[in-house]
């Protein structure tokens, strides 16, 4: 594989439709909600036979920089990027490849988060390969997922004329991009089949999105100009911390991809999911004959259930009788239980102890 190809993943997300697991501490991406090892473990291990840990860099704020060095402990130091604060996707992509330029002036970097799953990674892996062929040639690549259901969660990505064929794999241009739309219009998406679900995976030059960020986002880009500028100074933290005061909180998506031009989605097909909630995380795992499903080790019993997800790790025991569908989440300090269909509301409870200033709670 290209020695100038670099993966870059965004570990700074909050995960608040996972609460009360899911926390301000240790969000999803820390937490070993799969198996043995964290979100953030297996995004590592996922992409290390294609890029090694000398090319793979992590974005990550403050609060968590400890998180990342204890989970991948032979990452090295000076990959470990460090925000004063989380400011969406953009201005972490953008410092990304800010440091990648000054490394390396041809570098390619593939962007991923750190909190997703990937069922098929040796596809992934391949699509990324593919992807890079045509961000050499200036393309802004998004790996597009083949939709399954007309999912009103996820933001759209429609393909336009067929740029390159590669291993099985195409690459389209991108006619437009579309964010979360109602039942109707998903329902036409799928329909369609020029529709795929956009996953915020990239792969694109440092140069080219530099670039991009310049045209279509210049406060950011001064920003970072400020920043690269004091690199490789002892002012760094002091000018990457003024620098994020003020840039602003904006998307990738947003702030350049639509609006760019060169474009570009790869449709995939790899067993993706953002594990979004509790619900979509209950689906991924192995149930019993009543479509139950224990999480953690803590004691339970539950008589004339179906459907139900349990996670604890606590003494207490969690009992149930005669309930279906449920989501029950028992830790420490906060107690979850949720119809399945409501899963996405959690998002809102986090949202109501913030405005009460429940801060113990988050």
């Amino acid at each position: 594989m290209d020695d100038h190809l670099y993966a870059v993943i965004m570990a700074g997300g909050i995960g608040s439709r996972l609460w009360p697991r899911s926390r301000n501490h240790i969000p999803k991406q820390f937490l070993d909600l799969l198996g043995p090892h964290t979100m953030l473990q297996e995004t590592v291990q996922r992409i290390e036979p294609l890029v090694p840990l000398s090319r793979l860099l992590v974005v990550v704020s403050q609060d968590h920089a400890p998180k990342v060095r204890e989970q991948v402990p032979a990452l090295p130091p000076d990959n470990l990027l460090i925000e004063p604060c989380r400011r969406n996707t953009a201005p972490c992509i953008g410092l990304a490849a800010t440091v990648l330029l000054q490394r390396d002036p041809a570098a390619l970097m593939a962007v991923l988060p750190a909190d997703h799953y990937v069922a098929d990674g040796a596809g992934l892996r391949r699509a990324i390969g593919a992807a890079t062929r045509a961000a050499a040639d200036g393309y802004l690549v998004t790996l597009g997922i083949t939709p399954n259901q007309p999912h009103t969660g996820y933001g759209y990505i429609q393909r336009g004329a067929l740029l390159s064929q590669m291993g099985g794999l195409s690459v389209f241009q991108v006619r437009r991009f579309t964010e979360k739309p109602n039942a109707a219009a998903a329902q036409h998406f799928i329909d369609s089949g020029e529709y795929y679900w956009n996953a915020g995976i990239f792969v694109w030059r440092a140069q080219t999105i530099l670039d991009e960020i310049a045209r279509s986002a210049s406060p950011l880009a001064e920003a970072l100009q400020t920043v690269a500028e004091a690199w490789t100074t002892p002012r760094r933290e002091q000018v990457l911390a003024a620098a994020w005061d003020r840039v602003p909180r904006v998307s990738i998506d947003y702030a350049v991809m639509e609006k760019a031009t060169h474009a570009a989605v790869l449709p995939v097909d790899i067993g993706w999911d953002d594990i979004g909630n509790w619900s979509t995380l209950s689906r991924l795992l192995s149930k019993d004959e009543r479509d139950n499903l224990v999480h953690g080790h803590g004691p339970t019993l539950l008589l004339d259930t179906t459907g139900t997800y349990v996670y604890t790790t606590e003494k207490r025991l969690v009992a149930t009788i005669g309930v279906q569908d449920l989501v029950i989440v028992n830790t420490p300090t906060a107690l979850l239980v949720c119809p399945k269909a409501r899963a996405e509301t959690v998002k809102e409870i986090v949202e109501r102890l913030e405005a009460e200033g429940l801060q113990e709670y988050l």
